[in-house]
């Protein structure tokens, strides 16, 4: 199937990357009744209302397979069925494939399509999320993200990105699983951008080592959806209710096999993104080459690009006369370059 959806408008400058997905990626819903509708979110909402009380009563040793639960169950409610598919030994569709073992830190990274990708990812197996930080303000989710403690990045504020780094590093290092969307921003599913290398940091200074997932969503026919994309203008409303009208969904999570993080965050972003996306291509066109960071409004240059780039030419020098001296001596730029 041929895909070619007009790019979305960009809302910041026209020299930041920025996903090109908008309203016309978005797929026709194959609607159900509105009944249905409404126990679905009756559903959803008693599921999130109840889990921290159920989370707390239930034994420590135990509550990682009642989260797990917890969130396949919020995926039934939605009316969305999972497939996991192992590929790190062959094992093909795996119902209890996980992640990782327990107690051993592993950094998880994928593709990001929208606010299910969270739930689908923890009905794998429970994890730790680097996430938006207004997240744990948006109904019902909010509270399941304080749960999941997520790692709050700010993308307008990226004077805070080592901070996030940090923390993503020692969350690692106490031996959590812990997920990340290196895009930086949310695509239809259809269409991907670069993994960006900043928060594959924490893996490299911790030496950890690095799960690729590739998640996507298929409709009742077998062919992929962009029902939950979370793009261009949409709020969390508007994505709740098109994924809460949907007919027949599918998640399908795939496991690739794991990565060593090896010393070069570049290297492991880009053998990370390559295990992820395979021979796909993004059906908007090349996969930006930018190596800038995205942020909402913002962006800052990964430093290590910096690299890369035509040396400056070299400063004029001024000549001055030393006192005491009548030697000519060349005065030193100092830049904090």
């Amino acid at each position: 199937m041929v895909f070619d959806a007009p790019p979305a408008e960009r809302t910041a400058h026209s020299w930041m990357p920025s996903s090109p997905c908008g309203p016309g990626c978005i797929d026709p819903v194959d609607e159900i009744g509105t009944a249905r509708v409404i126990g679905r979110l009756f559903g959803v909402a008693g599921l999130l209302l109840s889990f921290p009380v159920v989370n707390v009563v239930t034994p420590r040793g135990r509550r990682e397979q009642l989260q797990r639960r917890y969130a396949r169950s919020v995926l039934s409610c939605l009316g969305i069925r999972l497939r996991v598919v192992d590929n790190r030994a062959d094992a093909g569709e795996s119902a209890d494939a996980r992640f990782g073992d327990s107690g051993d830190g592993l950094l998880i990274v994928a593709g990001h399509i929208g606010w299910t990708d969270v739930v689908v990812m923890a009905a794998v197996q429970p994890l730790c999320f680097v996430a938006r930080a207004d997240m744990v303000d948006w109904p019902l989710l909010g509270g399941l993200a304080k749960l999941m403690r997520v790692i709050p990045i700010e993308r307008e504020r990226l004077r805070e990105l080592p901070g996030v780094v940090a923390r993503l590093g020692e969350r690692l290092a106490a031996g959590d699983r812990v997920a990340v969307f290196p895009e930086g921003t949310t695509w239809c599913g259809r269409a991907y951008g670069r993994m960006r290398p900043a928060l594959f940091q924490a893996a490299v200074d911790t030496g950890t080592s690095v799960q690729p997932v590739r998640v996507r969503y298929l409709d009742a026919h077998g062919t992929q959806s962009t029902i939950p994309g979370f793009v261009g203008d949409d709020g969390f409303g508007t994505s709740a209710k098109r994924v809460l009208r949907s007919r027949g969904m599918v998640a399908e999570v795939v496991l690739e096999p794991v990565e060593n993080p090896g010393l070069d965050r570049r290297d492991l972003a880009r053998r990370c993104e390559q295990a992820v996306r395979g021979t796909d291509l993004s059906r908007h066109g090349a996969v930006e080459a930018s190596d800038w960071i995205e942020a909402t409004a913002t962006r800052v240059q990964d430093p290590e690009s910096a690299e890369a780039q035509p040396p400056r030419p070299p400063r004029r020098l001024r000549p001055f006369r030393r006192r005491g001296s009548g030697h000519q001596v060349a005065e030193s730029a100092v830049s904090a370059d």
